[in-house]
């Protein structure tokens, strides 16, 4: 008989350290757009994104493999497994090419999205009951897509398609974190996230490797790709083992802020007021999904789902 899954970490109360955890997660995911969209500018997109998951994988072969052994590899529903993990790569190359034809805090915002539709299609995919309070951020969350996204605003509308199809990848991704979620450990599912985008394109840098030789910075900013999508990735998970979903949830569009800030000290760019206000529309249509009450479900099952409600890209 093969040895028993260990049981997943205990949840425990410690909401400061929690929050702690999801500011840094989301400034290591502002962190991680802002650095690609600087590389982007550089080198094609499917080279960059092969050596961010190859980056990704390798530090969790490295780090990870040594304390989880098989329970990293090990999974039940491989195949489903497999093809989240595709979205996740497929979402990362769509929002790469819309961040080579717009900046970060609208892409990201749009991007953002995502976690309303996951709310609002829960209900007729994982036949979870959807509350009106979801049905009216989704309402709220369409409302500041389109103040962003508007005709004259000065966004590349090709931009603007990739980016819309990093939100339709990416709510397939979550819904299938969802439902993997009674499963498969988180891990597992990180681990094969990494290694399918990393295999995925890494098969084809043959043929995308060229370009200047990179300069001791772009060798900086190119590992800290690999890094700082790990790494965020883990603090993101982990922060939803200290503190409530009701808290940590809205915490996440500080990213907003954060891709706001270094959109503005590296590119220079500040949104025009009507897409801040657009901005704030979606981090609102967020919020009102994330605390919205729901009643009959313990705080560790609300944990595993909201947790595994992550960015893609």
């Amino acid at each position: 008989m093969p040895p028993a899954p260990a049981a997943p970490a205990p949840l425990t109360h410690q909401p400061l350290r929690g929050l702690v955890l999801v500011l840094g997660a989301t400034l290591l995911f502002a962190y991680n757009d802002t650095t690609n969209k600087l590389l982007i500018t550089e080198y094609n997109v499917p080279m960059v994104t092969a050596i961010r998951y190859i980056g990704h994988c390798l530090l969790m072969l490295a780090i990870v493999a040594p304390l989880h052994g098989r329970e990293m590899v090990r999974t039940q529903r491989t195949g489903l497994v497999i093809v989240r993990a595709a979205s996740l790569a497929l979402g990362s190359f769509l929002v790469s090419l819309a961040l080579q034809r717009m900046p970060v805090p609208e892409t990201t915002a749009i991007v953002y999205l995502c976690p309303v539709l996951v709310v609002v299609l829960s209900g007729p995919i994982l036949k979870e009951k959807v509350r009106p309070a979801a049905w009216l951020a989704a309402l709220v969350g369409f409302a500041g897509v389109l103040l962003i996204a508007r005709p004259g605003g000065g966004l590349d509308p090709l931009g603007v398609v990739f980016v819309l199809g990093n939100v339709i990848v990416a709510t397939a991704y979550n819904l299938l974190s969802r439902v993997l979620a009674h499963t498969e450990r988180t891990m597992a599912m990180l681990f094969y996230s990494a290694l399918v985008g990393a295999m995925g394109f890494g098969i084809f840098l043959p043929w995308t490797l060229h370009g200047a030789a990179p300069t001791p910075v772009q060798l900086v900013l190119f590992a800290g790709l690999g890094v700082s999508a790990w790494l965020g990735h883990y603090m993101f998970t982990q922060s939803y083992r200290y503190a409530p979903a009701a808290l940590i949830a809205p915490m996440t569009y500080v990213h907003l802020l954060w891709a706001g800030l270094l959109g503005w000290f590296v590119f220079g760019h500040a949104p025009e007021p009507i897409a801040i206000g657009g901005m704030l529309l979606v981090a609102l249509a967020g919020i009102i999904s994330a605390v919205r009450p729901r009643k009959g479900q313990r705080p560790a099952q609300l944990a595993s789902e909201d947790g595994l409600t992550e960015k893609a890209g």
